[in-house]
């Protein structure tokens, strides 16, 4: 734990000595620009349906029957659920920043992206290091967190000196902290490794995707785009972590508490 408190003061300790990250405007300048059944910007908008299926699904499998089956105690969930609307959540603002791409619609895109981010590294933390603290008040903060790396940023954007360090900072580091987790902590009764393997393939993959956005689109012929194909590598990796859930079957040693 004190490893991984140390590269979250470090990184955050980082970014003062890091010059402020305007939102580039080219940013909303997408590869594929067409309409279709008179929807603007059709690809990047109807590929959202990626995000709509993964978090629905999520919720319903949370919440049904199988949640008995899946979770040791009704606490372990509430990552997952918070999770999961998350994603759901990400489907309804993509659709609605990539309707009318801008700086104020991108807030809504990008608001459920970062709940879901943090909601998910409190999950694992809760499953491998510490349950309660995981569960309870770390999820809140991370979430709180989140939210607040996004508020800043638009308020320094509409005062017209933007800055996305802290956003960034929250996009990148449940990446560098999952495999030192799993590495160091390797006992688990949810977040299986092979799992957390492929959540960071996708996720990876997505980014790629996002950064070669023309480049992609040139490469198929200009039938689907970088960012279109974006959104379902990344509705993908959440399927994944429905999947890990699914496949789940917590023994009694690796599910003890870790409230030590």
């Amino acid at each position: 734990m004190t490893v991984l408190i140390s590269l979250l003061g470090t990184g955050l300790l980082g970014l003062f000595f890091i010059d402020p990250i305007p939102q580039d405007p080219a940013y909303h300048l997408f590869a594929d620009s067409r309409g279709l059944l008179g929807i603007p910007n059709f690809g990047d908008v109807v590929s959202n349906a990626g995000f709509a299926i993964a978090g629905l699904f999520g919720l319903f499998v949370i919440l049904g029957r199988h949640r008995s089956r899946i979770f040791k105690q009704r606490l372990d969930a509430w990552p997952y659920l918070i999770f999961f609307s998350g994603v759901a959540l990400i489907s309804v603002g993509s659709v609605y920043y990539h309707l009318e791409p801008s700086n104020e619609r991108l807030l809504w895109d990008r608001l459920p992206m970062s709940v879901a981010f943090m909601a998910f590294c409190s999950a694992v933390i809760a499953d491998r290091i510490h349950n309660r603290l995981g569960n309870t008040w770390l999820l809140a903060l991370l979430v709180g967190l989140g939210i607040l790396s996004l508020v800043y940023w638009y308020l320094t954007e509409s005062q017209g000196h933007g800055d996305l360090r802290f956003y960034g900072f929250v996009q990148f580091y449940p990446i560098l902290m999952l495999p030192v987790v799993l590495w160091l902590f390797p006992d688990h009764g949810y977040t299986a490794g092979q799992f957390l393997g492929w959540v960071i393939a996708w996720y990876a993959l997505s980014k790629v995707l996002e950064l070669y956005d023309k480049e992609v689109f040139d490469l198929f012929g200009h039938i689907v785009s970088g960012h279109t194909l974006k959104h379902l590598a990344a509705g993908a990796g959440a399927l994944v972590v429905l999947l890990m859930l699914l496949a789940s079957s917590p023994s009694s040693s690796t599910q003890k508490e870790r409230d030590e």
